[in-house]
C-alpha cells in the first residue's frame, strides 16, 4: 500500500509501508557500490510505560538520538510525526500505549532481512527485486558487517525444521565455524574462552562480565562459549577458526578481544573507550572508526554482479526536512566502510553441512 500526503511545502510524497516489496528501481549504483534510492517510510511505534508523561518532542529527542532537537519540534509541527492518526502540538504528552508514526525519508546499508530501519537494502530484499526469489526464510542471520555462509529456506516449514535443529548447537549437533584475522601470534592450542556476555544496546557493543573468586559479586550478561584454534600465522596477524558454542550478540568479537587478539580491523573492539552511538548519529563501529585511531584495511571489492551497471547519474528527490539528503549513504555510513575480517565458512547439522569459500585476507603473506 501506498499513501500520499501533501506537506506544507507543497510535495508530493509516497509513503511506503512493509507491504511495499522492493523493486529492481530500489536500487542506485556507483563506482561499483549498491545504494537504496532514498524513498519514504512510516515508522510506527508504540508508547512504552517509561515513555509516558513526556512531551512527544522530548520523547523523541531523548530515546532516539540520532537526529536533533530542532528536527522532532519541526517533525510535530509539519505532521511528519503523528499520534494516533492525528497532528499534535509539540507540548502534546503521551500516554502509554498509545500509536506514534515517524514520517521519515529513509536511507539504509545491507542486513539479512528487514528491520528497523533497513526495508529495502536487505539480502532477502534484493533476492527478491533483483532475482524474483520470495519468499525467503532466513534460517540464520550475520551481523551486518560479518561475511561468509548465510542460508537462506524456500519453505517456512523447511525453515522451521532448519530452526528446531539450531537449537543443538550448545549439545554439538549443530556447529557453526568462522574464520577471524586478528592482531599478533594466537596460542597454537585450542583457547576456550567461557566467559558471560553483557551486550550494552546504548553503546552498541558488548562486554564480557567475569564475577568474583568469593562468589559475593555474580557476574552480568548471558553466559557464552567459544573455541578457537590457530590455523596460521605469519607473526603480525594470525588467522583463527572460531567456534561459538552460544550465540549472544558480537560474541566471537568480544571473545578475541578477551584473549588479547582482537579482530585486526575491527576498531569497536580494538579499542579501550566507550562510544554512544546514539548521541553520535552513526553505528558504534563507524563511531569508533571516527574516533582518529589507524585502521588497517584492504582494498574494497568492486560489485561484479550484472545487476550492478553504474547509474550515479540517475537522480532521486530532495527531500527539504531529510536530514540526510542529499548523500546517497546512510548517516554513519560512509561509503568506504569495508566489513570485519571475520567469515561465516561453514554450518553443519545431524545430516547436512554448507560451506562457503575462504576471503582472501585470509591468506597471510
Amino acid at each position: 500500500m501506498k499513501r500520499r500526503r501533501d506537506e506544507a511545502a507543497e510535495m508530493e510524497i509516497v509513503w511506503q509501508t512493509p507491504a511495499n516489496p522492493p523493486e529492481r528501481g530500489d536500487y542506485i549504483f556507483r563506482n561499483g557500490k549498491r545504494y537504496v534510492r532514498p524513498y519514504h517510510f512510516e515508522f510506527i511505534s508504540h508508547v512504552k510505560n517509561r515513555w509516558a508523561g513526556k512531551t512527544i518532542v522530548d520523547l523523541f529527542t531523548e530515546e532516539f538520538k540520532g537526529r536533533p532537537y530542532d528536527y522532532y519540534v519541526d517533525a510535530v509541527e509539519s505532521g511528519r510525526i503523528q499520534v494516533d492518526g492525528e497532528i499534535v502540538p509539540v507540548s502534546y504528552i503521551v500516554q502509554s500505549s498509545q500509536k506514534i508514526s515517524h514520517f521519515v525519508h529513509s536511507f539504509a546499508s545491507v542486513p539479512v532481512h528487514p528491520c528497523g530501519q533497513y526495508r529495502k537494502n536487505t539480502v532477502v530484499g534484493i533476492l527478491q527485486a533483483e532475482h524474483d526469489l520470495a519468499p525467503l526464510f532466513p534460517i540464520h542471520r550475520l551481523d551486518r558487517l560479518v561475511s561468509g555462509l548465510l542460508i537462506l529456506a524456500r519453505s517456512a516449514s523447511k525453515a522451521d525444521s532448519f530452526r528446531q535443529q539450531r537449537a543443538m548447537i550448545e549439545s554439538g549437533m549443530v556447529q557453526k565455524q568462522y574464520i577471524a584475522k586478528v592482531t599478533g601470534v594466537f596460542p597454537d592450542n585450542e583457547q576456550v574462552v567461557n566467559v558471560n556476555v553483557n551486550y550494552n544496546a546504548r553503546e552498541g557493543r558488548s562486554r564480557v562480565e567475569v564475577g568474583n573468586c568469593d562468589g559475593n559479586t555474580p557476574s552480568k550478561g548471558k553466559s557464552a562459549c567459544t573455541k578457537f584454534t590457530r590455523i596460521s600465522t605469519n607473526g603480525t596477524h594470525s588467522i583463527v577458526l572460531c567456534r561459538p558454542i552460544t550465540g549472544r550478540t558480537h560474541q566471537i568479537r568480544v571473545h578475541l578481544q578477551y584473549t588479547g587478539h582482537p579482530i585486526a580491523n575491527d576498531m569497536l573492539y580494538l579499542s579501550e573507550f566507550s562510544v554512544d552511538r546514539s548521541t553520535k548519529g552513526m553505528s558504534a563501529d563507524r563511531a569508533a572508526a571516527n574516533s582518529g585511531a589507524p585502521l588497517l584495511t584492504s582494498s574494497p571489492k568492486s560489485c561484479v554482479d550484472e545487476h550492478c551497471n553504474d547509474n550515479s547519474a540517475v537522480d532521486f528527490r530532495i527531500d527539504p526536512m531529510c536530514t540526510n539528503c542529499p548523500n546517497l549513504a546512510p548517516k554513519g555510513y560512509e561509503a568506504d566502510q569495508e566489513g570485519l575480517w571475520l567469515h561465516c565458512v561453514r554450518y553443519s547439522g545431524p545430516d547436512w553441512v554448507y560451506e562457503c569459500p575462504h576471503p582472501e585476507w585470509a591468506t597471510l603473506e
